[in-house]
């Protein structure tokens, strides 16, 4: 598999797509670029998923939560 179609590859490099779309919007409500509350609320609501997505992708990295049950069962010998 090459390096370009490699699943953590992709991951890490939308992650800093994620990243910059971010900062971009930061940079837009920062600079004075929004003039309504739709603008800024609609900003904000771009940066929030972004978020969310950038949140979902690290955890398909590093999964939190046990992959199987056995790791919740504990066998008990008869």
């Amino acid at each position: 598999m090459s390096e370009a179609t490699d699943p953590v590859t992709v991951i890490y490099k939308l992650q800093r797509l994620l990243d910059d779309g971010i900062d971009n919007n930061g940079q837009v409500l920062m600079g004075g670029g929004v003039d309504t509350m739709e603008k800024y609320q609609y900003i904000c609501g771009k940066i929030h998923t972004l978020d969310q997505i950038k949140q979902e992708l690290s955890n398909l990295l590093n999964p939190k939560e046990p992959e199987n049950d056995d790791d919740k069962v504990t066998r008990i010998r008869r």
